[in-house]
């Protein structure tokens, strides 16, 4: 009885230390994510303003209030033109919006992935799921089957199916028994990205005319972006996106190795099945809007990680906003480098997220 006295104070210590662990680390995540959150609003302003057309964030600010609900702005007294609000709410606005959903979207299914192979390496690009995507929709646009309007039609469904093919592949290849092998994962994901890539330019090459929106889908491009192809593919990424959100938790559990999760009652065979067709459906969408943008899955999530750390309650949040960033960022460099001229997005992530791929791949093999 008389250790008892000595015990409580260290059992209480030790839960204070918990304690304002766990408060530090609230603190730190909902620091990122504001910061993030107003990061992605200067982005999108700043996005809307650069152009052909310069206009001041202030008619910008006050274009975009004026046409949201349950707001009234007189916009003769801001100095705005009928030209400069046609150029913000018919071709900047959805343009950007459309860069910034796809960007979230493929960040947050890169992170997915990851999180599911247990491999930092793992991206919708180098599995060959985007490229599968992308064979996809070529297929829903050569089928003569009559679309009025491209980016509906068959183009998300087929594009979902190619990138579902794509990672079953994969999948298939890398697994060892029990174990996926992320060397061979990597490896059979480059293999199908070739594969369906020269699919794709055989269906180019014998296309005609009929082919010419494919280029789109092989360097990635938010030139065409309209309000209808936006709102036609949210509801697919509003639903993969809120299936991954639920499974967040088991995500975290999926880290440690498949028995020990089996042991703590998750079916892992079935949440992999979930997780995986979740994270296809939302890279599916943003390949069905932009086409086949490199390196977004793969950068955004490591940057996440080093701001808050590997819960996925917090890191796919952080994630989708630092990626929606992130590809308005390149989309704003894509048109603007080398104006009246425009360089495909694709080609400005794989200059930034090549270096950083070789750079990681060096410090993994350093660190064993």
């Amino acid at each position: 009885m008389s250790d008892i006295p000595a015990v409580v104070p260290a059992v209480l210590t030790e839960q204070s230390v918990i304690r304002a662990q766990r408060l530090r680390g609230g603190a730190r995540t909902f620091g990122a994510i504001g910061l993030a959150a107003i990061l992605l609003v200067a982005v999108i302003t700043l996005a809307v303003m650069v152009g052909a057309a310069a206009i001041p964030a202030r008619a910008v600010i006050a274009i975009i209030l004026h046409r949201l609900p349950l707001l009234a702005i007189d916009l003769d007294t801001t100095g705005t033109s009928e030209a400069w609000q046609r150029i913000v709410m018919e071709v900047r606005l959805p343009r950007v919006l459309t860069a910034g959903v796809a960007g979230a979207a493929l960040a947050y299914a890169g992170t997915t992935y990851q999180g599911v192979f247990r491999n930092p390496l793992a991206d919708s690009f180098l599995l060959g799921i985007a490229s599968g995507a992308a064979l996809g929709a070529s297929i829903a646009i050569m089928a003569p089957l009559g679309v009025d309007t491209y980016g509906f039609g068959l183009v998300p469904p087929l594009a979902f199916a190619g990138a579902c093919l794509a990672v079953t592949l994969a999948y298939a290849a890398a697994r060892i028994g029990d174990t996926v092998s992320n060397t061979r994962l990597i490896l059979a994901g480059v293999a199908i990205s070739s594969a369906a890539g020269a699919v794709t330019s055989f269906i180019l090459l014998t296309g005609g005319e009929r082919a010419i929106p494919i280029f789109a889908f092989l360097f990635g491009s938010f030139n065409s972006a309209t309000w209808p192809r936006l709102w036609v593919a949210l509801p697919y990424i509003a639903l993969g996106g809120a299936v991954i959100a639920m499974h967040a938790r088991l995500l975290n559990v999926l880290q440690l190795d498949e028995e020990q999760a089996a042991q703590l009652g998750i079916d892992v065979l079935r949440t992999k099945f979930v997780l995986l067709a979740a994270a296809s459906l939302i890279a599916a969408a943003a390949v069905a809007m932009a086409g086949v943008i490199g390196f977004v899955g793969l950068i955004v999530p490591h940057v996440a990680r080093m701001l808050i750390g590997t819960d996925y309650r917090r890191l796919l949040p952080l994630a989708a906003l630092l990626g929606a960033s992130f590809l308005i960022a390149a989309d704003i460099i894509a048109r603007t480098a080398l104006q009246p001229q425009e360089v495909p997005v694709g080609v400005v992530t794989a200059i930034v997220g090549a270096p950083f791929f070789l750079t990681l791949m060096r410090a993994r093999r350093l660190g064993g």
